[in-house]
């Protein structure tokens, strides 16, 4: 199972990536994180269904220094190159 997220709010220059690729990597998910030029971030990620579950929780809370005023998701298929460990772009 994949899926897509996109995190609006303060999330970059606050160590935004690096907090989800602990998540991620935690939590034994496949995928990218990585900046868009709007100031999102984008999470493309593996794994088992409750992994997913449970990084969409910790992109809600995010570092301390961020803010967080949304997460879109959606399901996405498979891609088969995608990275493990996680990585940050």
């Amino acid at each position: 199972m994949a899926r897509r997220f996109v995190v609006t709010g303060r999330v970059q220059g606050v160590g935004y990536r690096a907090f989800v690729r602990r998540a991620a990597v935690r939590l034994e998910l496949a995928g990218i994180v990585r900046n868009q030029p709007d100031g999102s971030v984008e999470v493309i990620a593996a794994g088992a269904e409750h992994a997913l579950d449970d990084l969409a929780t910790a992109l809600l809370a995010g570092p301390p220094l961020g803010r967080v005023t949304g997460v879109d998701r959606s399901e996405i298929s498979v891609e088969p190159d995608m990275p493990m460990p996680f990585e940050i772009r």
